[in-house]
């Protein structure tokens, strides 16, 4: 927000033949400044703690990934899951410190990477404060913890390290500044008119830069090391292994979703930006009424989705199953996560419905190709992230995409909202790039660390649980080989252990 001014020369005509007319206009003008600076300092604090607000909340889906992760794998895996949900966040902070934010922000710089800002160095700028590296990340820590999922039960501890760095020091950051930055080749933010095929690329918050880029990643990895052990039986036939607490997964998603309210809304990154009259032409409005119609489309597409996979795969398996629903909402969320600021609160139930059978679908291939994913992350992020990218070029509309793009008429919108086919070809760009970029920079990483003996552990630890084998002990108290009775007050009959080996299901003792 600009300062407004004041000039005792302009004033003072209006002060007429009054005596002391110059001191006069000086006096009012002085007062009229003090005012102005402390309303442009009042709209930077506002903006600046909703900025770090939507910080705090996307930063806590951190925590919703780790109780997933670890109520998705069988409990001899939970410590080594968890571990590696921390250390995505913190050896992600260093790299993104020292590199990342400069190849995504780092302006001015050149189409394809960023160069300022290394280190923070000549923070804050004229363009941000400390707030928005904090915002960004976040981000990047989410696409490091979406590949985590993908890999769990049998990769080494030193490849996390390793390829948590290079994905959020360089792989993410380069993505986010061709989609994100005013210098990116395919910014619809871009500072200068030529934009890709007029129009840029919208995806607002990162259904592609930070879903799609975790999924693709995460599907190298778990391809390239191959599916856990006993996964598929000699005949090839898909065999279940089941996480240990679904009340984990429950929770985990119920955290991602309470983030997903920064993830998405908190992506405006202000909300003190007024946009004049409404669609009525009476009322006024502004970006604070844009940021609660996102928050409304993402909460539409996720429990849209939630409740289609429910019914879906009821029809398709006979049970009713909280997991699945719990991934059907979360694809539902990642799928919106492109267009939520632009397009109608309707347009988000049909987002979801398709997320939901985007994610069956991607799961019955993935089990014809023996692929083995324990979170289905590259399935849910990857195929309802590159969803969600097409359904903006296809339902964005003209009047959000003008208010949340502003100063480009004709700007083009959603193919099937009658804006016709640019925006959807520049998405349709999006997805093959993102493809191809995280192809060709995590599937060497890999490949290399699966050469080096670094990736995958070895069929006995494995077997063993890596929580035993690696990080001195289980996660829960077990009591293998010890004699279990009944609770006071019930007949002292003696139990023999059961579910108590860390393969089983539960591995909770079956006398609590």
């Amino acid at each position: 927000m600009a300062s407004l001014t004041c000039s005792p020369s302009d004033l003072v005509p209006l002060l007429g033949g009054a005596t002391n007319a110059s001191a006069a206009a000086a006096y009012i003008c002085s007062r009229f400044d003090t005012v102005s600076a402390r309303l442009s300092d009042t709209t930077y604090a506002v903006d600046n703690t909703y900025l770090l607000f939507s910080s705090y909340l996307v930063f806590a889906m951190q925590l919703g990934f780790a109780m997933l992760c670890a109520g998705s794998v069988r409990a001899k895996n939970t410590m080594n899951i968890m571990l590696t949900n921390v250390l995505d966040a913190a050896a992600g902070a260093l790299s993104y410190y020292l590199f990342g934010f400069a190849f995504a922000f780092g302006s001015p710089s050149n189409p394809f990477i960023g160069r300022h800002f290394f280190g923070l160095k000549d923070v804050p700028s004229p363009s941000f404060d400390y707030s928005f590296f904090l915002f960004q990340w976040a981000f990047a820590i989410a696409a490091a913890g979406i590949t985590s999922g993908s890999i769990a039960e049998r990769t080494q501890f030193v490849a996390y390290l390793i390829y948590s760095s290079f994905l959020t020091g360089f792989v993410y950051p380069v993505v986010s500044h061709w989609f994100w930055s005013g210098d990116g080749w395919a910014s619809a933010t871009r500072s200068n008119n030529d934009l890709l095929f007029g129009s840029g690329v919208i995806d607002f918050a990162g259904s592609g830069v930070v879903h799609m880029v975790g999924g693709i990643a995460g599907l190298w990895g778990a391809f390239i090391e191959g599916p856990r052990v006993g996964r598929f039986d000699q005949a090839g036939r898909s065999v279940v292994l089941r996480g240990h607490s679904a009340s984990l997964v429950v929770l985990g998603s119920f955290l991602l979703w309470f983030g997903w309210y920064g993830f998405n809304p908190g992506s405006f990154l202000t909300i003190l930006r007024s946009y004049g009259d409404g669609p009525t032409g009476h009322n006024y409005y502004g970006q604070w009424s844009a940021i609660g119609r996102t928050a409304v489309t993402t909460t539409l597409a996720g429990c849209t989705a939630a409740l289609t996979t429910l019914f879906g795969k009821r029809i398709i398996s006979g049970h009713w199953n909280v997991i699945d629903v719990c991934n059907g909402l979360l694809g539902g969320f990642a799928a919106i996560t492109s267009g939520c600021s632009v397009v109608e609160p309707w347009a988000a139930i049909v987002c979801g419905f398709v997320a939901a059978w985007v994610l069956i679908g991607w799961n019955k291939v993935a089990e014809k190709l023996k692929y083995d994913d324990p979170l289905e992350a590259a399935q849910l992020h990857g195929g309802c992230g590159a969803w969600g990218i097409l359904f903006t070029g296809l339902f964005a509309t003209e009047r959000y995409v003008n208010e949340v793009y502003p100063g480009r008429p004709g700007r083009p919108y959603g193919l099937l909202m009658g804006g016709g086919g640019k925006l959807l070809a520049a998405q349709i760009i999006q997805i093959i790039v993102i493809i191809g970029w995280v192809t060709a920079t995590m599937g060497p990483l890999f490949f290399v660390l699966n050469k080096l003996k670094l990736l995958r552990i070895s069929r006995d630890a494995e077997m063993a649980g890596m929580d035993q084998t690696i990080h001195g002990g289980f996660a829960y108290i077990y009591h293998d080989g010890e004699e279990h009775y009944h609770l006071p007050g019930l007949a002292l009959k003696k139990v023999e252990p059961t579910n108590t080996s860390p393969d089983s299901d539960m591995n909770l003792p079956s006398s609590v």
